[in-house]
């Protein structure tokens, strides 16, 4: 079975092969110096000043950054499930929520951002995505974290980069927390969450002072030293530095390369068989198209060809599927979606198959690549 969904991505042998090794006790100097490289290796590819490694799911990592970096009011961008989780996080701590709520393939805009930040002076931290992975929507979040510092420095800019980090080079500079994930890009098993933190940052950590488990005070102290507050995820993070050291001898410059190739071109394999991309600005981790079809689709590639892909939730279920392009993954697995897409296709009666749709792939594939 060929698993395209965005998340769990599938484990490449290697990881599996260190994860493998026997299990090694977190205390101990051989662990904390797996973990000192780690983080050496996760500083190059966040960019920026310091790291943190969690036991969690990204929802945790999520959870945490609002608790530690906002303190007043939050302004958050719902275009989906994920940003949605902003305001559900603010709303459990009673910490005061600015929505701005837009349909799921709708990227915010600038105009939203700045009216929100001033009709409200007492916002202290603002939450987006990178890529809104429910519907597989790219936010100019770069552009709006710009705005939003040289509207106030002192506002904590919070970046759910979960389906985009490892997936393209990410522009941190107007970024105080970088939020990933283990089982998307980096290709390991879900249960380790990651984040990025800028030097302002870690100063409004260290001043506020809040939580227990997802106290991030504790972990900056903890992890300074290589090693962890809580009990950590050993075999994640084993995996997660054969991943990194993987990943640094390929160069990140010709994964991210690799990665628009494979997006862009089954993009246009999808539209050059009059198949519609769902959302107006597309993410690079992921092909989400828009079918009223889209279950008895996936349920035919799963069963005919062996394609795991990805549906829809809450009102887009059953509307769109979903193909993944986060990690290293060959071109001949990609291309062989594209045309279990098409024919399964024409299983269901929709379109005759007649190979357009990989002929389109492979063309687009090899342009953008060289």
């Amino acid at each position: 079975m060929l698993l395209f969904t965005p998340g769990p991505t599938p484990v490449p042998e290697f990881v599996r092969v260190a994860m493998s090794e026997p299990t090694i006790h977190h205390r101990t100097p051989e662990f904390e110096e797996i973990f000192a490289k780690t983080r050496i290796l996760l500083k190059d590819v966040i960019g920026l000043p310091e790291v943190l490694m969690l036991a969690s799911s990204g929802s945790g990592a999520m959870e945490a950054c609002v608790t530690s970096l906002c303190a007043k009011k939050l302004l958050s961008v719902n275009s989906g499930k994920f940003g949605e989780r902003f305001g559900k996080i603010a709303k459990a701590y009673g910490i005061p929520n600015v929505e701005i709520k837009n349909p799921w393939d709708i990227p915010a805009s600038l105009e939203q951002v700045m009216d929100a930040l001033k009709a409200n002076p007492d916002i202290d931290a603002f939450c987006i995505q990178v890529c809104e992975s429910a519907g597989g929507l790219r936010h100019s979040y770069e552009v709006l974290a710009r705005a939003v510092k040289e509207h106030n420095p002192e506002i904590m800019v919070i970046v759910d980069g979960i389906t985009a980090l490892g997936v393209e080079e990410l522009d941190v500079s107007c970024v105080d927390a970088l939020i990933g994930g283990s089982q998307k890009a980096f290709m390991l098993p879900p249960g380790l969450s990651l984040i990025g933190l800028s030097q302002k940052a870690v100063e409004k950590i260290q001043e506020r002072d809040v939580g227990f488990y997802f106290n991030l005070k504790t972990e900056l102290k903890n992890q300074d030293k290589n090693t962890t507050a809580w009990t950590a995820p050993t075999t994640l993070i084993i995996g997660l530095y054969a991943f990194l050291e993987r990943a640094k001898e390929m160069g990140y410059a010709t994964i991210y390369h690799q990665v628009r190739a494979r997006s862009m071109a089954c993009d246009a394999a999808m539209e050059g068989i009059e198949l519609k991309i769902y959302p107006t600005m597309p993410a690079l981790s992921m092909t989400c198209v828009h079918h009223t079809q889209s279950d008895a689709l996936r349920k035919v590639l799963k069963e005919n060809y062996g394609v795991n892909i990805a549906g829809g939730q809450d009102d887009l279920k059953g509307k769109i599927f979903r193909i993944n392009h986060m990690g290293m993954i060959p071109v001949s697995e990609i291309s062989w979606v594209v045309n279990a897409v098409e024919l399964s296709l024409d299983v269901l009666g929709i379109r005759k198959f007649n190979g357009l749709a990989n002929q389109i792939f492979v063309e687009q594939y090899f342009k953008v690549l060289k």
